[in-house]
């Protein structure tokens, strides 16, 4: 009796370890937060697919369906890996939903790139990608909603390299020089609109060193952005 109690005691122990290093939550680790019209958007935006990549200039790798664990995923996430043609890069490449695409090329086009130049004379070259696809809570706090990142439907940035290869960090730059802290909160403005959230270091400490962007629905005029 027990040996077979130790055995059974033992595959217990080594699923739990398993289950731990796979990545995927044991018990209840975050709240469902789906909703019928992340679907209808992304599939809304695939159907328009093939023009993608002209019309909005963006390089982009179509990836495998991503389904699970429970809502996590999308139905064909794009691998984001440069906006402008190439010339901008997103280090690393970005997993996002489609409809993701067309905002953070905007955002880049028409609010970044014109305020580097302001402030620094030169072109943003490669964005810094904190992160983008992940399955887990928001601000990765036990029993929390379950995140954007956990949909594909957000993006985190936390810095810039400029064309002459200096970096542009929101950590060090938010509250830094005088043009750091104006380009920064510039393209903070700017996103507003595009991404109808936005989330940074006027928002809590989590986000002291990266900005949250994502397409969540909300009410009123909705947006979030503070």
């Amino acid at each position: 009796m027990l040996r077979t109690f130790s055995s059974r005691f033992g595959a217990i122990g080594l699923a739990l370890v398993v289950a731990a290093c796979s990545g995927v939550p044991i018990g209840p680790y975050f709240r469902d937060t789906d909703a019928p019209w992340r679907a209808q958007t992304e599939y809304a935006c695939l159907s328009q697919l093939s023009y993608m990549s002209q019309q909005y200039n963006a390089v982009f790798t179509p990836m495998d369906q991503i389904d699970g664990p429970r809502s996590c995923g999308a139905a064909q996430p794009l691998k984001l890996t440069a906006v402008s043609g190439g010339r901008v890069a997103l280090d690393p490449p970005a997993t996002l939903r489609c409809p993701m695409i067309p905002p953070t090329v905007h955002w880049i086009e028409t609010v970044v790139q014109p305020a580097a130049r302001r402030y620094f004379g030169q072109d943003v070259r490669e964005i810094d990608v904190a992160a983008s696809y992940s399955c887990r809570p928001r601000n990765n706090r036990h029993g929390a909603k379950l995140s954007e990142h956990g949909f594909a439907n957000a993006l985190d940035v936390s810095g810039f390299t400029l064309s002459d290869g200096r970096k542009v960090k929101l950590l060090t730059g938010y509250r830094g020089r005088r043009d750091e802290s104006a380009f920064w909160r510039e393209v903070e403005a700017g996103a507003c609109g595009p991404f109808k959230t936005v989330l940074g270091p006027r928002h809590d400490r989590a986000h002291r060193d990266h900005f949250h962007f994502d397409l969540a629905q909300h009410g009123g005029d909705g947006l979030y952005c503070r």
